[in-house]
């Protein structure tokens, strides 16, 4: 057990490393000067309304978490001795990922402020001032990933003195993990949304005022927003994506060199080594952060790359060292075998960045398309933005099964496993480049409600047009690692079935297993619809407010009077939380409904349809949405009539209908779809009783 008790220190060394480097640049990102007072006193009013959403929603989902303990801890009692342990992981991996989401948000607002005072000095000052305060984000991420689960292995392990308690309560930890980035994703998600809704719609359309004008009663409302649903909302989504596929791939190894008869050792290096991976890359993302750099308001997209390019080669090296001293002579497979599956998630994740940039981007023909069908009208835009949605599936699908191929040719199912460890292991410098998004867009709309110089505003809004395509990218790399990793999770499924089962099979030609293929896609298709109408009617409700407001205030459109901004962010908050429990369960309710009734066999189809159907909903709604978004930014540029002309008022219209799709919907698919997984293979022991 050497291997072992080094490989978890190891990984408690590699998330000390970036949690301290976090706190480090915190504490650098605090000492910078955060302008005038009346930044301050627009600042403030950001970080109180974001906090106290967060404390309100942590506190909503803390009942729902207490009562999931309580049953999986009497649950596992029932089955095991072990029942405690197994409930104290999805606690802690609860904490864990509610703890990202507030630090990410913690960050954000605080770093946004900063950025518009230093975006005084000009775009180079300010990029790597919002990307580095982006990094906290990121780099926090996966240290408390690698640390989280290190930690808790090597406790578990030392209790009760077997690698198969360690593997067993991990199930619980990835459980905690995914359901609080569900209740973050969607609640998150609600608010800035309905918020930027009814900020549009009134603001933009009816009283056609620019979109952070301080005389929008929900501007502070969409402010706030950004935070809890860009920045915490993806912090919690990515840290659970990351923890769920590297504890996905440890209960994939544990099953396939248990069952294959090979050695204790050799096991024990296969169940750690995704783990290890993630630990090398917390020191590759931080040598990747001080390459990021761009002269010129034309090259900020490139200078981001940049640091994601250095983070993977610097990966890839490492990884070959690596991979040719601790994998070799394990499994059946050459250790260049595993280092080309590590090399192909590496590779997937470049691919669905370039290709999510090519569909979202200003730059290039699917947004301009866009732009150019809203110069004949509101529903040629509508129909353009879909199509575009639509079309985005097919290259990153493609990218995906090629990969699962490829690496299930090299080393098997655990070659895919391997592929989806790599492809998370970029979730620092990932997440970096997301949270830079939000930052630059909070920093804009402080310096256009601060009035600021034309000059300052002119390089927030290009450091905010670039965070809206990384915001977008980020979006689809959350997606597509989180297919991998689902598909990680089916293979352990159908591997603990068999262990029980050994005649069953999961053929198309059953009907049982064509029952659970299209109960499956349904659900995605069920949870997106109820958290798009979620959104509709918290916006409805802002849109009221401020309709109230323009018309019971007068002097606002004059700037004599002050709207209410609090009324905004109290009625977005309440509404979302209220909002965003239905669809929260959904994956939950699925598997017991279906599962349990049906069996195993239709438990299994459920799971391959919502990995299907929840992959190319998730992403046509986050790349046609952030095509819709950036069709508005470009005419705002001055092309395609420029703002206020006919073409802009159909682009906002557009940009209205994609944001839930973007920022809610879309991405809160990405931890549905592993809390199915994740949850079936918590309740395998009671569908075997129950079937067996």
């Amino acid at each position: 057990m050497t291997v072992f008790y080094g490989s978890m220190i190891f990984g408690i060394i590699a998330g000390i490393v970036a949690v301290v480097y976090s706190i480090a640049v915190t504490v650098w990102a605090l000492n910078h000067d955060e302008g005038s007072e009346r930044m301050k006193a627009i600042a403030q009013a950001i970080q109180e309304g974001a906090t106290a959403f967060l404390n309100r929603q942590y506190k909503t989902v803390f009942i729902v978490g207490v009562v999931i303990f309580v049953l999986i801890w009497v649950g596992g009692a029932w089955i095991s001795q072990f029942g405690i342990i197994t409930a104290s992981g999805f606690a802690l991996g609860a904490i864990l990922s509610a703890l990202a989401g507030y630090l990410g948000m913690f960050n954000a607002v605080r770093a946004n402020i900063r950025t518009a005072q230093i975006a005084h000095k000009g775009v180079k000052a300010a990029l790597k001032f919002a990307f580095k305060g982006g990094s906290v984000t990121g780099l926090m991420v996966l240290g408390l990933g690698v640390l989280g689960i290190s930690i808790f292995s090597l406790v578990v392990y030392g209790i009760t003195g077997h690698i198969s308690n360690v593997i067993d309560s991990l199930i619980g930890f990835a459980f905690g993990c995914s359901l609080i980035s569900v209740f973050a994703r969607l609640g998150g998600g609600i608010y800035t949304k309905a918020a930027d809704v009814g900020a549009d719609l009134v603001g933009k359309v009816e009283a056609g005022i620019p979109e952070d004008d301080p005389r929008n009663p929900a501007v502070i409302a969409d402010q706030v927003g950004d935070n809890v649903g860009d920045c915490a909302g993806m912090a919690a989504d990515v840290f659970e994506t990351f923890a769920v596929t590297i504890i996905a791939s440890m209960l994939l190894a544990f099953s396939i060199f248990s069952i294959s008869g090979y050695g204790h050792a050799e096991m024990i290096r296969a169940i750690t080594y995704p783990l290890l991976l993630g630990g090398i890359s917390v020191f590759t993302s931080i040598i990747g952060v001080f390459f990021v750099s761009a002269p010129t308001k034309e090259k900020i997209m490139q200078g981001l790359y940049k640091g994601m390019f250095v983070t993977g080669v610097i990966s890839a090296v490492a990884y070959y060292f690596f991979t040719m001293w601790f994998m070799n002579g394990v499994g059946g497979y050459p250790a260049l075998n595993y280092f080309y599956s590590a090399l192909v998630g590496l590779v997937l994740t470049g691919l669905i960045i370039v290709i999510t940039d090519y569909f979202t981007s200003t730059s290039f023909s699917p947004v301009k398309s866009i732009a150019q069908a809203s110069t004949t009208g509101h529903a040629t835009n509508i129909i353009a933005g879909l199509a575009v949605g639509q079309i985005s599936t097919a290259l990153p699908v493609i990218a995906i099964s090629f990969s699962i191929l490829i690496s299930y040719i090299l080393a098997g199912f655990y070659g895919v496993a391997i592929a989806a460890s790599s492809m998370l292991s970029m979730a620092g410098i990932i997440i970096a480049v997301d949270s830079f998004g939000p930052i630059t867009d909070n920093a804009g709309g402080i310096a256009e409600m601060s009035e600021l110089p034309a000059d300052v505003r002119e390089t927030t809004d290009a450091l905010d047009a670039v965070g809206n395509t990384t915001k977008a990218v980020t979006k689809g790399y959350a997606i597509g690692s989180a297919a991998l990793a689902a598909i990680v999770l089916f293979g352990e499924y159908r591997n603990l079935i068999i262990a029980k089962i050994p005649d069953i099979s999961f053929s198309i030609s059953d009907p049982r297993v064509l029952i659970g293929l299209f109960l499956g896609a349904m659900l995605p298709y069920l949870f997106a619809s109820l958290a798009m109408k979620a959104v509709g009617k918290a916006a409805g409700h802002i849109v009221d407010e401020v309709r109230r407001q323009f018309k019971e205030i007068p002097g606002i459109m004059e700037g004599t009077a002050k709207p209410e901004y609090g009324s905004c962010v109290d009625i977005v908050t309440k509404s979302s939380l209220r909002q965003m429990i239905l669809p929260a369960f959904i994956p939950i309710a699925g598997p017991i409904v279906f599962g349990l009734t049906l069996g195993p066999k239709v438990l299994g189809g459920i799971l391959l349809g919502t990995i299907i159907s929840g992959l190319f909903v998730a992403i046509s709604m986050t790349s046609g949405g952030a095509a819709w978004d950036n069709a508005k930014k470009l005419i705002e540029t001055g092309l395609f009539g420029g703002k206020g002309s006919d073409a802009h008022k159909a682009a906002v219209t557009g940009d209205t209908v994609g944001d839930p799709s973007k920022d809610t919907a879309g991405p809160a698919i990405n931890p549905m779809i592993k809390v199915v997984n994740i949850f079936t293979i918590l309740i395998i022991p009671i569908v075997l009783i129950l079937w067996h």
